[in-house]
């Protein structure tokens, strides 16, 4: 896959232009996507419902359009936090990849469990791994952490969770969404590896859209997430013929990839079904 191509969730379509100013290093990227967007819950803002519309804005133009509708000056113009686009982890991460592409650096988002956000927690997590020439290097830029390994201590990807879960190495039950008891567990990271496919075939979908074998009950055919979990982590580690069949798969199985609707189940208290074929 090529990752310096857009697809269609992070292509800014009309908005590409703003990109243009950017620098073209994640670092000076990482500090205009913290002042476009804010985080829902973790910033400690209270913002009406008519804001928090906004987290579900799968798509880069609707998150660069929702910018545009207060401000008209460049990205890297100082917005107050509570004017900023309301999103989450996802969202920063795909903004970064969004200008990271913009500028040819080939980049995609990495999903998974983050050590180092609270002591002792695994909090579900969304960050950017970018290609320097010779390797991919990991980012964070909605906590500022330049440099993340992937591996306990930094983010855990949903494979090697599900993988050390599967293995009675670690207690599924402490990773999840912080704070809610209900929202951890090993559906929970099931979703995960799932979600970690899709976003590596470049469908960087919303961490509460459903599809396919999600959901909240125990997984149906745990072998297919063993399998995919396995083979996420062996194309991590180079192995060409583990990517083409990841790619296979995915394309095969309805269970894994998402068709023209999906369900949303938003943390603002909406569901609904979504047709992805209409993206603007």
């Amino acid at each position: 896959m090529d990752y310096t191509r857009q697809t269609r969730f992070s292509d800014p379509r009309q908005h590409a232009a703003l990109f243009d100013p950017l620098p073209a290093d994640p670092d000076g990227i990482g500090a205009v996507v913290r002042n476009l967007a804010v985080h829902y819950r973790a910033s400690g803002i209270d913002f009406p419902p008519d804001r928090l519309t906004e987290i579900d804005s799968r798509w880069v133009d609707r998150i660069l359009g929702a910018d545009r509708k207060r401000f008209a000056t460049p990205l890297a113009e100082p917005r107050p936090p509570e004017q900023r686009v309301v999103g989450c982890c996802r969202d920063f991460a795909l903004l970064t990849v969004a200008a990271l592409r913009h500028k040819g650096v080939p980049a995609r988002s990495r999903i998974g469990f983050a050590d180092y956000i609270v002591p002792g927690d695994h909090l579900d997590h969304v960050i950017t791994e970018f290609w320097d020439g010779s390797r991919w290097i990991a980012t964070d830029t909605e906590v500022d952490v330049p440099d993340v390994r992937l591996a306990p201590g930094g983010l855990r990807t949903a494979a090697q969770v599900w993988t050390d879960h599967r293995s009675g190495v670690v207690d599924v039950e402490t990773f999840g969404v912080g704070g809610d008891p209900e929202l951890r567990g090993a559906w929970f990271v099931r979703n995960y590896v799932i979600y970690e496919l899709a976003h590596r075939r470049g469908d960087e979908l919303l961490l509460w859209d459903l599809w396919g074998d999600m959901g909240r009950e125990p997984p149906a055919d745990p072998a297919l997430i063993d399998e995919i979990a396995d083979l996420l982590q062996s194309a991590d580690a180079g192995d060409k013929a583990a990517e083409r069949k990841l790619a296979d798969r995915y394309a095969d199985d309805l269970r894994l990839h998402p068709g023209d609707q999906i369900r949303c189940v938003s943390p603002r208290g909406v569901v609904s079904d979504v047709d992805l074929r209409v993206s603007t």
